[in-house]
C-alpha cells in the first residue's frame, strides 16, 4: 500500500485527526488538529513520519484549534479550507471561550481550496471536493487510488454532520453527501470526523439519514 494512517483522537470531542504518511518518500500530512498535540507527535514519532503540511477539512475548533501552533513549530504550510469557512476561523477565540475549549488565535491558512483542486502529501494526490453543509467551505480530501477519503464532519457511520451551527445548512449537506460523495462509489473507505469508518456503500444502504430508501 503505497499510504499508512494513524488515526489519533484528539480533544474532549474525541476528533479523529489522522496523520497520513506516503510510505515511498516518508512524508506526511496532518488531518485536522484540534488539540491534543503531545499525542499527534508521539503518533508521528512511532510512524516515522516527516510533516509536510496540514490539511484542514473545516474551520471547527475540535478540527483546527491546534494548526496554526504546529505551523508555527513545524514550519509547514496549512492548506484547507474552502474559504467559505473563514468566518469560522477568523472567530476562533470566541468559539473557544463559548464552549469551555483550550483557547486558540485566528489564523491565516497559506492556501484556501476549492473544488477540483488536488492537494500533495510526498508522492500522493489527493483530490479536494467541496462539500458545504456543516459548514460552507468544508471540504473532503479524496485518494482516488486508495479508494479511501477524510470526509471531516460531512457523514458518519449511520449519521451526518449536524446543521444547527451559525451558516449550516441541511439541504446542501444532503446535496453533498448524495451528489458528490455516494458517486465516488460504494467501495469507497471513509475516515469521519469522529467515531468510526464506513463506507459510502454502507451508508447508501443503511444511513437512515442519506440512505437510496429515504429517497425514493
Amino acid at each position: 500500500m503505497s499510504l499508512s494512517v494513524t488515526i489519533v483522537p484528539v480533544t474532549p470531542y474525541q476528533q479523529n485527526c489522522s496523520i497520513v504518511k506516503c510510505n515511498a518518500t516518508g512524508k506526511a500530512a496532518v488531518v485536522d488538529p484540534g488539540g491534543d498535540i503531545d499525542r499527534i507527535k508521539a503518533a508521528i514519532e512511532k510512524m516515522g513520519a516527516t510533516v509536510e503540511k496540514i490539511l484542514l477539512t473545516h474551520g471547527h475548533m475540535d478540527h483546527c484549534a491546534a494548526a496554526d501552533v504546529l505551523r508555527r513549530e513545524w514550519d509547514v504550510p496549512i492548506e484547507g479550507p474552502e474559504e467559505g469557512d473563514r468566518f469560522w476561523i477568523d472567530n476562533l477565540p470566541k468559539w473557544c471561550e463559548m464552549s469551555g475549549f483550550p483557547s486558540a488565535e485566528a489564523f491565516e491558512p497559506d492556501r484556501w481550496l476549492v473544488d477540483g483542486d488536488t492537494v500533495s502529501v510526498g508522492n500522493l494526490e489527493l483530490a479536494v471536493i467541496h462539500c458545504p453543509g456543516h459548514t460552507p467551505g468544508h471540504v473532503v480530501f479524496y485518494d482516488r487510488h486508495q479508494n479511501v477519503a477524510w470526509v471531516g464532519d460531512v457523514i458518519f457511520a449511520g449519521s451526518i454532520g449536524r446543521t444547527d451551527f451559525p451558516k449550516g445548512n441541511h439541504d446542501e449537506l444532503i446535496h453533498s453527501i448524495r451528489e458528490k460523495l455516494f458517486p465516488l462509489g460504494d467501495n469507497v473507505q471513509f475516515v469521519p470526523g469522529h467515531g468510526p469508518d464506513s463506507t459510502f456503500g454502507r451508508e447508501r444502504a443503511t444511513n437512515p439519514f442519506v440512505a437510496d430508501m429515504q429517497f425514493g
